[in-house]
């Protein structure tokens, strides 16, 4: 990277203005189609407060790359290709938009991020199982 710095909401917009993000109620229609997975970023303190969207690949944010690669030698079993539609879902919005950005760059072309985060997708009424 050059030029000068760039304060994080900037780096947010710029980020944000290179894929379409997705509501709550679209991702967990998506996810029941089988047409996403879903990726919780969050770290555990939060699943434990709150809870995990059932069926959703928990995978810590330090590890993303690493889990979602198609080509990694540490890949999740989940992670079947570059054209996979991965969701992205940190608690409120913010982690994964550069998260989803990040998997851009290792080809998951189709990656995105859940607006609002968990918490959104909780006060939606979407299905939450307890901590």
């Amino acid at each position: 990277m050059s030029g000068p710095p760039v304060g994080i909401d900037e780096l947010l917009e710029r980020v944000r203005d290179g894929y379409e993000r997705i509501e709550p109620q679209e991702a967990y229609d998506a996810d029941r189609a089988g047409n996403a997975l879903l990726v919780d970023i969050r770290y555990a303190a939060l699943r434990d407060l709150d809870g995990v969207i059932p069926g959703a690949l928990v995978v810590e944010r330090n590890e993303l790359e690493w889990r979602l690669d198609p080509h990694g030698s540490h890949r999740a079993p989940e992670a079947t290709s570059h054209d996979l539609r991965v969701v992205v879902i940190c608690n409120e919005g913010y982690a994964s938009s550069l998260a989803a950005a990040s998997l851009h760059q290792l080809g998951l072309h189709r990656a995105t991020d859940l607006i609002g985060g968990f918490q959104a997708w909780k006060a939606a009424g979407l299905p939450v199982t307890p901590p």
